[in-house]
């Protein structure tokens, strides 16, 4: 699926912030529920719009913004990927995937077992 260029949403700055913290934050609960559920050991370290995700077997993922663009970036084992804002979510500019979506598949397959990230 790939959207228009029309499809992405421009937005201001604080609303760029508000929606990419809301991002992170959802990334860091989910982390929190593997735990708690024994799921998988995942170690978040954050550092203002950089967050890092170590695997137990040594690969990361790291996730950050872009605020002169207005994107977040995703660097994970099977490429780099930059996501816009669009109504509803993050839209990769590329190939049109979800950033939730793009997120899950990466750390599924750094992880070696299925996990599920969502908004």
């Amino acid at each position: 699926m790939s959207l228009a260029p029309a499809a992405f949403a421009p937005i201001s700055d604080i609303e760029y912030m508000r929606r990419s913290e809301t991002v992170f934050a959802a990334i860091e609960s989910a982390i929190d529920r593997f735990l708690e559920k024994d799921v998988i050991d995942i170690d978040a370290s954050r550092t203002g719009g950089l967050l890092e995700l170590a695997f137990p077997n040594g690969s990361k993922i790291v996730v950050n913004t872009q605020p002169p663009l207005h994107e977040i970036w995703l660097a994970a084992q099977s490429g780099g990927f930059h996501f816009k804002p669009a109504p509803g979510g993050w839209i990769d500019g590329r190939d049109g995937a979800e950033f939730f979506a793009r997120l899950s598949a990466c750390a599924s397959l750094q992880a070696g077992r299925e996990l599920r990230f969502e908004p």
